[in-house]
């Protein structure tokens, strides 16, 4: 089989989001092909060159979102009169009914939620077939023309409040955002040299990831399946709050738009997590379409202790994680506080480095606090004192490894007040730790009863739990083996293989095959794709000459080969 491998900041390069899990798909399917097509947010990403690539990687296509290209396609009076009707159509779709809302909740404003949805998919399309003809429209999406085309659709009667209300600055940070996202239509990836000669399409998120997929299988029918760990317009709703109301609005439009209509067009939509699941199913998914698979995770670091979890300080708490504003280390603080009252002894390792644009001051404040709630304690008047919480990173002399801050405590604790899949808690548990943890993201999912969990911004709640834990050794083992059968259970790598390995061969065999088979002489071969070419082996016996349209490799006995090889990035 030959899948397309779709990513926007991540795989292959060394940095970015999914590098991780699609770097082990991609070599825990070694007898398939994959083919990788990446979108680039940053120039510093594109420097930092990509990962060690799997043999079974066969050709690596890159394009930027980050810089604007100059295609120089100048577009004729027919060119620019089908763009403008197309982008107005796109344009007056993003300005009817209420702004930022939800595409499947949407009753009301610009029409239903389905046609609504026509209309879109008409203009993105649309757009589409016109790039592929004059060559790309990277030009046209900058133009005064497009921004005067919005600004029109912001004033036309029946536009929201938000879209009414846009100014000129707001209409140029929407068409900006506008040419970003839209960059992949003037892409020449969806020839049948290009995508068309894949499977299956696999976008590793259902943002800008998802479209390349979405233009394959427009022009050249290849199926098309979505992962997300993390919903793409969940984070835009939760980044841009300070971005003014009618950009905001406009953006979530489009977003909220591209997202449902790849749900749409999409075989499978899979989720890391059922909070993830239930934001696609607002988002528009239909909920015969979703599967879980849970992130796959290498267990093998973690064995030894997993093994033996008895040698864990018997009065150390760990915290282990980026170290942030939305980790909640105050009220950990606070517990800790509470925790000390009851049990004189413990002591509180904190191990994480500072992350994102607060981390560095919020480690800063965290060190503060700590050192005015616990001051430095002595064994006598002659001894330097020494603080019951420590602020520690991985990679010292004491704790070389992220496995030896795990082994380091008998109890582990997560404070986040938001937390998406929590894979510091997964760690911890393949470390056979009891653990303590607040009730956000996918925690209780995860957790499944083999832990404690406490709402979140309540010290004195996390506080006993902790203090529970602490006072009962027999329970902490109890639950700390029941934690790691259930992540070896779950959240291995292998399982998330092979949950999607079974996902692959289920689009494939349900597949239409899309080659056509000609004869020595070119003529069509009647009866050349037997019942069988579904079975996802490949043929070894002799088969005919293949047409260059493009389909699933093993319905013809032999993968298309790629055009382009795979370049190697500098330091690689």
């Amino acid at each position: 089989m030959r899948i397309g491998l779709l990513t926007e900041d991540g795989y292959p390069y060394v940095s970015g989001d999914a590098r991780l899990w699609c770097d082990r798909l991609v070599r825990g399917l070694a007898q398939h092909e994959f083919d990788v097509y990446a979108l680039s947010r940053s120039e510093h990403q594109e420097d930092e060159g990509w990962v060690p690539l799997s043999p079974n990687v066969r050709r690596v296509r890159t394009a930027s979102l980050w810089m604007a290209e100059d295609d120089e396609v100048v577009l004729g009076r027919r060119a620019r009169r089908r763009f403008t009707e197309y982008f107005a159509e796109l344009a007056a779709v993003l300005c009817d009914g209420p702004g930022g809302a939800s595409p499947a909740a949407e009753a009301s404003g610009g029409g239903t939620p389905t046609a609504e949805a026509d209309r879109f998919a008409t203009a993105l399309y649309g757009l589409a077939e016109l790039a592929r003809e004059v060559g790309g429209l990277a030009g046209a999406l900058r133009s005064e023309a497009a921004v005067r085309t919005l600004e029109r659709a912001c004033r036309a009667p029946g536009a929201h409040r938000a879209a009414r209300e846009a100014r000129v600055p707001d209409l140029l940070a929407v068409a900006a955002h506008l040419e970003r996202a839209l960059r992949p239509l003037s892409l020449d990836w969806y020839e049948d040299d290009g995508l068309g000669a894949v499977d299956l399409c696999h976008a590793a998120s259902g943002g800008a990831a998802a479209l390349p997929g979405l233009l394959a299988r427009h022009f050249t029918g290849v199926p098309l399946m979505v992962t997300e760990y993390g919903v793409r317009l969940r984070t835009h709703y939760l980044t841009a709050p300070d971005a003014p109301p009618a950009e905001r609005s406009l953006v979530a439009a489009f977003q909220g738009r591209l997202t449902a209509e790849a749900y749409a067009r999409a075989e499978f939509v899979t989720a890391g997590n059922t909070h993830t699941r239930r934001w696609q199913e607002r988002c528009g998914a239909d909920r015969g379409k979703l599967r879980t698979v849970y992130p796959g995770m290498d267990a093998r670091p973690f064995a030894e202790v997993g093994e033996s979890p008895d040698h864990a300080d018997p009065d150390t708490i760990v915290w282990v994680g980026r170290v942030e504003p939305a980790k909640d280390l105050v009220s950990l603080l606070h517990a800790f506080a509470e925790v000390r009252k009851q049990q004189p002894r413990t002591r509180l390792r904190i191990v994480g480095t500072p992350a994102g644009p607060e981390g560095a001051a919020y480690l800063g404040h965290c060190r503060t606090l700590a050192a005015q709630l616990f001051p430095d304690e002595a064994e006598g008047p002659h001894v330097a004192g020494d603080n019951p919480v420590s602020f520690e990173e991985i990679g010292g002399p004491e704790l070389p490894v992220a496995v030896d801050a795990y082994a380091s405590g008998a109890v582990t604790v997560l404070s986040s007040v938001v937390e998406g899949f929590p894979v510091g808690l997964v760690e911890a548990m393949f470390c056979g730790s009891a653990t303590v943890s607040t009730d956000v993201g996918a925690v209780v999912e995860v957790i499944g009863g083999t832990g404690l969990v406490v709402p979140p911004r309540n010290p004195q709640a996390l506080a006993e739990a902790c203090v529970a834990l602490l006072r009962d050794p027999q329970r902490r083992a109890r639950l700390g083996a029941a934690a790691r059968a259930r992540a070896l259970e779950l959240f291995t790598v292998e399982q998330n293989v092979e949950a999607f390995h079974g996902i692959y061969l289920e689009i494939v065999s349900r597949a239409p095959v899309r080659r056509v088979l000609l004869d020595g002489e070119g003529a069509p071969l009647p009866f050349a794709v037997p019942a069988e070419a579904h079975v996802p082996v490949h043929w070894s016996a002799a088969s005919p000459r293949l047409a260059a349209r493009s389909g699933p490799g093993w319905a013809a006995g032999g993968p298309v080969r790629a055009t382009t090889p795979v370049p190697t990035p500098e330091g690689a």
